[in-house]
């Protein structure tokens, strides 16, 4: 299965919670007593679980039908990009030697050219690569290093996080260096739109879909009112909503590190680790909000803004018109900060704190 953006619990929440409440967002639904009837369809994927609701007439068939392409289109996406998969077409491309053209497929094209363009896009910050420093620091599937990683060991890593050695034309992948490729920070926000994709051309059109924490909305609820996103509260043991915001035709994606890390004589190493450096984030983000039009995008886009830190990540915000929420710890506890973009999205009013 594909790896889940977050790896491992090593902080105090509990691990038996499922990954899909570690994405920092919390669906609001309410039931309707007229319109269209709600159906939802939901099941495990990719390590975590995937949660459809939609506003349709439908028979039986019809449930069938939507309950059959949603799997199917799950499934094809993790034959093609899992990591946990040996027969899968990007573990397969991994074992492929330096400098060997590989015929990838459409879908395997289309998310390693987006992940190319946001890693252009955050001078780094997302990087497909990454995978060998993450495992150096405990994230990974190798467990936690017994102590903190040294300078050599670390450069070593670093010498084989290079998203520029990937090369990608006319369907044909290769590598100019030994990488290893993990799509697990965009592919699940990928997989939400191929659900999305389905439904819309089945002539389902007020729905919204989830994968992992990843989230995708199209038109309303039977009282024509938007669907309710609550962005959680960046705090490991409780969940409770910061802000709501509404969506219509959006998709939304939450990087967090509140549930995920480990501390070593005193210190706080966040699972987000910077490709640049090869080490965790240390920018006090607590979490970051994306709002774009399509998942996958606003799935790297979250990694990349939390790596880049709040001025950094405001700054190409406004200059790419995103919606990006960040919220920091300061020593007064936490600070909200958006990009212009963000605001209209917001279900209230925005507070003094807020308009920073």
């Amino acid at each position: 299965m594909i790896k889940a953006a977050y790896r491992k619990f090593t902080g105090p929440a509990s691990r038996g919670l499922a990954l899909s409440l570690m994405a920092s967002v919390i669906v609001l639904l309410a039931g309707c007593d007229n319109g269209p009837e709600e159906h939802r369809f939901q099941g495990p994927i990719f390590g975590t679980g995937y949660h459809v609701t939609v506003y349709a007439d439908l028979d039986e068939n019809d449930q069938t039908r939507l309950e059959s392409g949603i799997r199917a289109e799950l499934e094809r996406v993790d034959a093609l990009m899992s990591t946990y998969r040996d027969d899968s077409e990007l573990s397969r491309f991994n074992r492929f030697p330096v400098g060997v053209p590989f015929f990838v497929s459409p879908s395997t094209a289309e998310v390693v050219r987006e992940s190319q363009r946001i890693a252009r896009l955050s001078d780094g910050a997302f990087d497909v690569t990454v995978g060998p420093a993450v495992n150096l620091w405990g994230f990974g599937p190798e467990g936690r290093p017994e102590e903190v990683p040294d300078t050599n060991t670390l450069k070593e890593a670093l010498s084989r996080v290079d998203v520029t050695a990937l090369q990608l034309k006319d369907g044909i992948l290769s590598k100019t260096k030994p990488v290893y490729v993990d799509l697990s920070g965009i592919a699940k926000g990928y997989a939400t739109d191929q659900m999305a994709d389905f439904l819309e051309t089945s002539d389902v059109t007020h729905y919204l879909v989830e994968v992992g924490g990843e989230i995708r909305t199209h038109g309303h609820k039977p009282d024509d009112s938007p669907w309710r996103i609550a962005v959680e509260k960046p705090v490991s043991n409780e969940r409770s909503a910061q802000r709501i915001i509404d969506l219509e035709a959006a998709a939304v994606a939450t990087s967090g590190d509140y549930r995920n890390y480990f501390e070593a004589d005193g210190v706080r190493y966040s699972h987000t680790i910077d490709p640049r450096t090869g080490r965790p984030i240390d920018n006090r983000v607590a979490s970051v909000t994306v709002i774009t039009e399509r998942s996958a995008t606003a799935d790297a886009l979250a990694t990349a803004f939390t790596v880049m830190g709040a001025d950094a990540g405001l700054k190409l915000a406004e200059k790419e018109n995103l919606a990006v929420y960040f919220i920091v710890r300061e020593e007064e506890g936490f600070v909200t900060r958006m990009s212009s973009s963000f605001e209209p999205y917001l279900d209230e009013p925005v507070n003094e704190e807020e308009a920073t």
